[in-house]
């Protein structure tokens, strides 16, 4: 006796969902049942958004975060400081530092972060832009790495130390340590180590 299971226009959905990151088996059959049995669920216009904003949103060829015409609203805004540039690994990792509205430069987005294992290596990251931002500014700028502490995040760090190392810049790092509301016995010994060297006068 043949098993049931889902048509194959169905299965066929539970295996674009599958690819999403964070997204199982399980969930997304949930999600592919929900999208066509829910009366709240309106697939049409979810299918329209995903189409219009992959036909219309591509990196900015400035910085690398998310545009609709050929620049960025960051690049394109008159009021930000031409003499600081933030370097994140992902066009996302912008997003919690404007939240945070303590900071008003520019941004440059790596795509990625170096590493070996995935095979990324230095030519496939957004570099030789950074370089070229750098090295067209008028006067010496401060390039500040809010750049992950994990070992990737290190190496990528070190390896933009040394490759910027005296040129048009000064380099700083976003200090590590401590999150706020967090205490010393949930905290793992790079972090305090982090903690204790980023310490200032209080």
């Amino acid at each position: 006796m043949k098993r049931a299971d889902f048509p194959e226009p169905v299965k066929i959905l539970v295996a674009e969902l599958k690819r999403l990151p964070g997204v199982g088996p399980r969930s997304a059959e949930r999600i592919a049942v929900w999208l066509l049995q829910s009366p709240k669920a309106n697939p049409t216009p979810l299918a329209e958004a995903l189409l219009a904003a992959k036909e219309m949103i591509r990196p900015c060829p400035v910085c690398g975060f998310f545009a609709k015409e050929s620049s960025c609203e960051v690049c394109d805004d008159p009021g930000r400081d031409d003499q600081i540039i933030c370097v994140v690994e992902q066009a996302t990792d912008v997003l919690p530092v404007e939240r945070s509205g303590v900071f008003r430069g520019r941004y440059h987005c790596l795509g990625g972060k170096l590493s070996p294992l995935d095979r990324v290596s230095p030519e496939d990251l957004r570099i030789p832009q950074l370089i070229r931002r750098i090295e067209a500014a008028p006067e010496e700028i401060e390039v500040i790495l809010a750049l992950g502490s994990d070992v990737e995040g290190e190496a990528t760090a070190n390896y933009l130390a040394e490759l910027l190392r005296g040129r048009n810049c000064r380099l700083t790092r976003i200090a590590q340590g401590l999150p706020a509301g967090g205490g010393l016995e949930y905290a793992d010994e790079l972090t305090l180590l982090r903690a204790m060297q980023g310490r200032r006068s209080f």
